[in-house]
C-alpha cells in the first residue's frame, strides 16, 4: 500500500471514476449476469455510475479514490443499507437503461443479494474497482484500508458480497469473514457474504 494515495473523492472526481469503475466491473462474473450484452456493458455502466455517484453514493456514504493509479471504493453507511428502489429515484433512467433489458432477471437477483443482507448496523462495501494497469499494485487494499480504519476507529462492522474467488481471498486477508456463499438465479455465478467486526486499534 506504499506510495497508494487515497482520498474522499469530489465532485470533479466522479466522471473519472464513473469511467474506471464501469471499466473495473466489465468483467466481474455477478455484473456480466445482470448486463448479459457485452459489446455494450462498459458503456452502460459508465452511464450508470456516472448517476449513480454523485446522487446515490455522495449522498449516502462514503466515496474514496486513488490518482495513481485510478480506483474507487464506494460505501454505504450504516442505517442506509441495503439501497432502496426510493433512494435510486434519482437515477432510476440510468437504473433502467443499464439493468431493465430483463426486469425479471435483475429482479430476481437483487432479491437473491438482498434477502441475506445483514439487520445489524455496518458499513456496506457496495462496489470497490482499480483500472487494469493498478491490479496487484496495493491500489485495492490501499482503498479498502481508508474505510476500514474509520471503521475500527468508530467501534463499526463492515459488509460485502464478493464477486470472485479474487475478491474474496482479498476481503479475507482485511479481516471479513465469510458468512455464506450463494449463487444468481438461473444459473448465474457465486457471490459470497462477507462480515467483518471492528478490530481494536493500538492506541
Amino acid at each position: 500500500m506504499a506510495g497508494v494515495q487515497v482520498r474522499r473523492a469530489t465532485a470533479e472526481d466522479l466522471p473519472r471514476l464513473a469511467g474506471v469503475l464501469a471499466q473495473a466491473f466489465s468483467g466481474d462474473p455477478p455484473m456480466s449476469w445482470f448486463v448479459p450484452d457485452e459489446r455494450r456493458r462498459e458503456s452502460l455502466l459508465q452511464h450508470y455510475f456516472g448517476a449513480a455517484l454523485p446522487k446515490v453514493y455522495m449522498r449516502m456514504g462514503e466515496v474514496w479514490k486513488c490518482e495513481e493509479p485510478l480506483g474507487a471504493a464506494l460505501w454505504v453507511r450504516p442505517g442506509r443499507s441495503p439501497v432502496t428502489l426510493r433512494d435510486e429515484l434519482p437515477v432510476l433512467p440510468a437504473l433502467l437503461r443499464t439493468f431493465g433489458r430483463r426486469p425479471v432477471r435483475a429482479w430476481r437477483g437483487l432479491g437473491a443479494i438482498e434477502r441475506g443482507h445483514p439487520s445489524e448496523p455496518h458499513w456496506y462495501l457496495e462496489y470497490i474497482g482499480v483500472s487494469a494497469t493498478a491490479r496487484s499494485r496495493g491500489a485495492g487494499s490501499a482503498l479498502l484500508q481508508a474505510q476500514l480504519e474509520q471503521c475500527d476507529r468508530d467501534g463499526s462492522a463492515a459488509y460485502l458480497n464478493a464477486g470472485s474467488e479474487r475478491s474474496r481471498d482479498l476481503y479475507a486477508r482485511h479481516g471479513f469473514e465469510v458468512t455464506e456463499r450463494f449463487e444468481l438465479p438461473d444459473g448465474g455465478p457465486p457471490l459470497w457474504r462477507m462480515w467483518r467486526e471492528a478490530q481494536r486499534t493500538s492506541t
